[in-house]
């Protein structure tokens, strides 16, 4: 009789295969699944000629179906719209993250003259970096 094992995926208790003693994964469809998952990964991070020759076959595969993702397009309009929705969101997620103070964004149009300023606040809020002010500069005199 063959010894009970415990899935090391699902944690079950099984019987393994009387060709495979060794095996260490239930045959359980998710169970296989994920142990199919992890060989491809490890393969794929440690077998270059197997990850360049899956790179080859993707591209020869986009190759000799190029208009395959316009005519799912053409097919799923919903999808289309909702994705471009989406992307907006994003974009002004991405925007509104851009506001904030950045040493590497502002470039002064005109070389600031030596003299003395008044710093004001612009905004107060929630910035990411509180070692950052947003401030108007007003020229008190100038040398």
């Amino acid at each position: 009789m063959e010894a009970i094992k415990r899935c090391k995926i699902c944690g079950e208790e099984f019987r393994p295969r009387p060709q495979k003693p060794q095996q260490s994964i239930c045959s359980r469809p998710n169970c296989q699944r994920e142990r199919r998952r992890r060989w491809l990964g490890e393969k794929r991070q440690t077998d270059r000629e197997y990850r360049d020759n899956d790179v080859d076959g993707q591209q020869a595969w986009r190759r000799a179906h190029a208009d395959y993702w316009r005519t799912w397009r053409e097919a799923h309009p919903e999808y289309v719209e909702r994705n471009r929705e989406r992307q907006h969101e994003r974009d002004a997620r991405r925007r509104a993250a851009n506001d904030l103070a950045n040493e590497y964004v502002s470039t002064p149009v005109l070389p600031i003259p030596s003299g003395t300023y008044r710093l004001a606040p612009v905004s107060t809020g929630d910035l990411a970096n509180e070692d950052v002010w947003t401030v108007e500069i007003t020229p008190i005199s100038v040398t």
